[in-house]
């Protein structure tokens, strides 16, 4: 028997175009391979898109390689992830069940108020497969509370449980407080448990929880993962042996420069002599920064003429980390914050009532205007993509004003 696991393909997860195109290469290079070591059939473990109503341009390139193993009879059986599902029940995956292209094994009934799943059949290998979905903040938990575990267990035959979940014995350090569950939610005496969610390469065996697999994402899905993990990859199940296929689309290149007590022109010429006698050809540059600078500020780094020599370089794309970049400047001027505070309380009742907003009282518009002020002057937090941030904010901003977005 032999299979790929894959999962947490995240296709069209950044937002940027040419980074966009390397989640789809990823996908495909994956498949490529599978085909090539003659897989019997391929598990995909959640996520296999970023949202549940994909990009057309992306849905039919994904399309056009499931169909290459339709045609190479290499089944593929798939469940929904935290991005992949959709509260209404309705995702892209449904559409690609019914095109024949994929089988989502997540299948059950409700008996006596208990969640008894159903497996589904790989009739070139007789390997039993079923598995649980997940969801945003740990939703399926109750799923797992409900679960009749026994008729799972009871089942003859090799048996393959599908998860999109973090278990809590095998989170690293740095997850620590991400939402989990005990390993012991799982059905016990399975043969393989496919793991997906958590962004981690990482294979162990818990006492009767044996091979319980995290294949990590296919492609990095943020700044920190290209700097840790700096590509992506998948499992290979053969007979037993499980061997990790790493896929490497694009090299990564990363530069960390510590500015703490440096001035810009400094963090400059550091820069430039990092890159220095160099060529980046087809590389993804990481340019992280922190620290306090001596003099200047952040702004006055020149970025524009680092990318611009990175480019002239054949780099494939570049991009900065600046989330602890912090200027002296700045610094010394927020330690006034109090004489801060009483400029803009006098500014905020100097032009309190110019504007009528609904039926509020003054102390009730001078309250919600210093809200929105410090809702606007939020930061992005490490990791959170442009969009989410704007949402974010978006969404602070509505219930201050109390309004829904549309």
């Amino acid at each position: 028997m032999k299979f790929s696991h894959i999962a947490d393909c995240h296709i069209g997860g950044w937002r940027d175009p040419q980074l966009k195109e390397l989640t789809i290469q990823a996908f495909n290079r994956a498949i490529d391979i599978s085909i090539e070591r003659e897989v019997d059939f391929i598990l995909i473990s959640g996520d296999l898109f970023n949202t549940s109503i994909p990009d057309v341009n992306l849905l039919k390139r994904v399309v056009q390689k499931l169909k290459i193993l339709q045609e190479k009879d290499i089944s593929v059986y798939i469940i929904a992830g935290s991005h992949d599902f959709s509260p209404s029940g309705k995702t892209m995956l449904d559409v690609l069940e019914e095109a024949g292209l994929c089988r989502n094994v997540v299948r059950g009934i409700i008996d006596n108020k208990k969640l008894r799943l159903k497996f589904t059949l790989d009739k070139k290998t007789g390997a039993k497969i079923t598995g649980m979905l997940g969801k945003r903040g740990m939703l399926e938990k109750t799923y797992y509370e409900n679960l009749d575990k026994s008729s799972l267990e009871n089942e003859p035959g090799f048996k393959i449980f599908m998860f999109h979940t973090a278990l809590t014995e095998l989170k690293p350090k740095e997850l620590e407080k991400m939402d989990s569950s005990p390993v012991s939610f799982l059905p016990q005496g399975f043969n393989y448990y496919a793991g997906g969610h958590v962004h981690i390469v990482k294979k162990a065996s818990i006492d009767e929880y044996k091979n319980i697999v995290y294949p990590g994402p296919l492609f990095p899905n943020n700044f920190r993962e290209l700097e840790e993990l700096k590509r992506g990859g998948f499992y290979i199940y053969h007979d037993g042996l499980i061997e990790y296929i790493p896929i490497q689309v694009k090299n990564v290149f990363s530069i960390n420069i510590n500015a703490e007590h440096k001035t810009h022109e400094q963090v400059n010429n550091e820069i430039i002599e990092e890159i220095k006698n160099k060529e980046f050809m087809n590389t993804l540059v990481l340019i992280r920064i922190k620290g306090v600078l001596s003099s200047g500020r952040t702004t006055d780094i020149d970025f524009k003429r680092i990318y611009a020599l990175l480019y002239e370089k054949s780099a494939y794309f570049v991009m900065k980390n600046t989330f602890k970049l912090k200027s002296r400047e700045f610094e010394e001027i927020k330690v006034r914050h109090t004489a801060i505070d009483d400029i803009e309380d006098t500014l905020i009742k100097e032009h309190l009532g110019q504007i009528k907003v609904k039926e509020w009282s003054s102390e009730k518009e001078k309250s919600m205007t210093k809200t929105l002020m410090n809702l606007f002057n939020l930061e992005k937090k490490e990791g959170e993509k442009v969009y989410e941030y704007e949402d974010r904010v978006k969404n602070e901003v509505s219930k201050v004003l109390e309004i829904e977005l549309g």
